[in-house]
This record gives C-alpha cells, sequence and structure tokens, in this order.
C-alpha cells in the first residue's frame, strides 16, 4: 500500500473531517468524564438533562473507566486522522463502531426514563457516531489504490 497516495486523496476530505468529528466527540466527554467524574454524572450533556444521573446510582470507578475508554478511542480516531493510513482509519472505525452499537443498543432499551425531546437529541447523537463510522469505512475500503 501507498500511504502517500492515500495521505493525498483524503488530506482535507470530508473522511478526515468525520475522523476529526468523531475523535473530538470521545475525546470532549472523555476528559470530562474521567477528570471531573461527579459533575458529568449529574449534569451531562447539559445543566438540566441529567441522562447519566437518570439512569442509576453514583460509581466513580465506573464514570472515570468510561471517561478513560473515551480518552483512547478519541486518541484512535485522532491519530487516525492525522496519519491516514487506510489500515489505521480501518482499524479505528471498526473499534468505535465495536463500541457505539452496543451503546446505542443500550440507550434504545431505555427510553421510558427520559423525555421525548431527550429521547430524540440522546438517540440522534448516538445514531450518528453509530452509522458515521461505517460510512467512513466504506468510502476509506472502497477508494482507489
Amino acid at each position: 500500500m501507498n500511504s502517500k497516495f492515500d495521505q493525498h486523496l483524503m488530506r482535507g476530505s470530508w473522511i478526515q473531517w468525520g475522523l476529526w468529528l468523531l475523535a473530538v466527540v470521545p475525546l470532549f466527554i472523555g476528559f470530562w468524564a474521567f477528570l471531573a467524574p461527579y459533575h458529568f454524572y449529574e449534569i451531562f450533556p447539559l445543566p438540566g438533562r441529567n441522562w447519566v444521573s437518570t439512569l442509576g446510582p453514583y460509581n466513580e470507578h465506573l464514570v472515570r473507566d468510561y471517561g478513560a475508554n473515551n480518552l483512547g478511542f478519541g486518541v484512535l480516531l485522532a491519530a487516525a486522522a492525522v496519519l491516514l493510513e487506510r489500515q489505521i482509519i480501518q482499524v479505528a472505525l471498526v473499534s468505535w463502531f465495536a463500541f457505539a452499537v452496543p451503546h446505542l443498543i443500550f440507550h434504545l432499551t431505555q427510553t421510558h426514563h427520559f423525555s421525548l425531546f431527550d429521547n430524540v437529541t440522546q438517540l440522534s447523537s448516538l445514531g450518528l457516531v453509530a452509522l458515521l463510522p461505517i460510512v467512513l469505512l466504506f468510502f476509506v475500503t472502497m477508494q482507489k489504490r
């Protein structure tokens, strides 16, 4: 594989922007959950929305682990966005997808806890970050070498 060729085709493309979007989301969530776990638990995603605290009692270990997990994915996706090497991108996208789909499925089973507005915004955002890796993966894989 000619990685210089791959980088030339993808640098500045919507593929690279999609990777950056997928990287920024878990980096933001990861730093927040890891560095301020109780604050994350109480108000994520915004004050008054309380998507995490609605689902059960606070557990610092689990919230910090969730944050660390997101940081790891964010770093992997950011590396893929910078390096733009096909195999690294593919591994990063499949790894994120393997997390995002079960996370979405869990939240699909918890809709009774939330208002219509919170269900729509939560499931839409989770659906986007579960679907985007598949779209990006398709185009990265189909791209001519």
